[in-house]
């Protein structure tokens, strides 16, 4: 299958050789030294689109760009097979993998990316098995996704990979019973001494749950930062959303005088309640007619039972 998407890219990338705005994206000069089939598969895909674009300028170029776009399609297809062909290994090292920063379902989704960026860099000439290649990119899909998720505070990809490389050069220092600094797992990972301080740094966290008394009845820190008279978030979010949800049903279900004294009555847009009177002076009408309007309203609202089920 593999060669099968090699055939393909190739007949794509004849389709366009030679054309001046495929020239200019395969003959670009990557910015790094390239190490897997990646960056040729990405200058490919661009010079194909772009001779797509130009053909609906140029009629000379249409046979071949529908040429390039047709191998090209069939490139993808076939990496999409190859890459599901895999599931199996997303689905064992998601199990290995499953943990408390995230869930054996999410995991196996980012297999799923490990897989078509090994699809995307897999080369057939080298003598290995898909199966074995993609493996190695699954996990390391899944791994950097647990150091993002598990962490207050995001870090990108390098320093992800540093801090890893740190941890591990302390546990081969450790397995060994030598002595070392933070200058020494700098030299051996190949950072400066004040980055290996401030990566080393992240993981000093403190949790909300961790008892910071030592009384028979330990508190954790939640007990003293919480305030019991604040508003829960999400009694707070089911509040507005309640709001907003009878606000589009208003719409829905009665006329613009209705909603004009329910809003203002009520304060649905400005929490501000009003009496009828205020809203009588605001409508030129009396105490009373207002009244009679808030109560038309309302029988309307109570009569459309399923107004909740009414709002999409």
């Amino acid at each position: 299958m593999a060669r099968a998407i090699r055939r393909a890219e190739d007949r794509a990338r004849e389709a366009v050789v030679g054309i001046e705005v495929a020239e200019a994206c395969l003959q670009r000069k990557p910015d790094r030294a390239e190490r897997t089939r990646a960056g040729m598969v990405d200058r490919l895909e661009k010079a194909v689109e772009s001779v797509w674009k130009a053909s609906k300028k140029n009629a000379e170029l249409k046979d071949r760009a529908r040429q390039a776009k047709a191998a090209w399609a069939e490139a993808e297809a076939l990496r999409w097979k190859l890459a599901m062909s895999g599931r199996r290994i997303a689905h064992g090292e998601a199990r290995k993998l499953a943990g408390p920063f995230m869930d054996e379902p999410d995991l196996v989704q980012e297999g799923y990316i490990g897989l078509l960026r090994a699809a995307k860099r897999f080369d057939p000439d080298r003598d290995i098995r898909f199966s074995t290649y993609a493996r190695w990119w699954v996990r390391a899909q899944m791994t950097r996704a647990i150091d993002h998720t598990g962490r207050p505070v995001r870090l990108p990809g390098c320093a992800v990979e540093q801090t890893r490389n740190l941890r591990k050069a302390i546990k081969r220092f450790e397995a060994a019973g030598v002595p070392f600094s933070v200058g020494d797992l700098a030299d051996e990972v190949g950072v400066d001494k004040a980055r290996a301080e401030f990566l080393l740094s992240q993981g000093n966290t403190v949790s909300l749950d961790q008892p910071v008394d030592g009384g028979p009845r330990p508190r954790s820190l939640e007990h003293f930062l919480a305030d019991e008279d604040a508003t829960h978030p999400d009694d707070e979010a089911i509040h507005q959303q309640e709001i907003g949800r009878m606000l589009q049903a208003f719409h829905m279900v009665l006329t613009e005088r209705h909603r004009y004294v329910l809003t203002r009555r009520y304060g649905l847009e400005d929490n501000e309640f009003r009496t009828l009177s205020e809203v009588g002076k605001g409508m030129n009408l009396s105490r009373e007619r207002v009244r009679q309007i808030e109560r038309e309203a309302l029988i309307r609202l109570r009569e459309q039972a399923n107004i909740r089920d009414g709002v999409k």
